[in-house]
């Protein structure tokens, strides 16, 4: 048996059922866990991945700005040639 580091519920968690870096719920409050520690089994709470994909998310647009930018610059240079 296991306890919620955010609650302090008890969950039940079979050893034999789970490995190191799993990620469960706790059923009391909800927050996501994960093992990080087998015999006895240790719960933390699990790193919240939404924030990692904002920020690619965020890097995918600028990236997407520079591109068009780049291709405008091209564009009068070329339209300077045909003068």
């Amino acid at each position: 048996m296991s306890t919620c580091p955010e609650c302090d519920a008890e969950i039940v968690v079979d050893e034999f059922d789970v490995d190191k870096g799993d990620q469960l719920s706790c059923p009391e409050c909800g927050s996501n866990l994960e093992v990080v520690g087998l015999s006895p089994i240790e719960l933390d709470i699990a790193p919240d991945d939404d924030d990692d994909d904002d920020d690619d998310d965020d890097d995918d647009e600028k990236d997407e700005g520079e591109v068009d930018e780049e291709d405008d610059d091209d564009e009068e240079e070329d339209e300077g040639i045909e003068e």
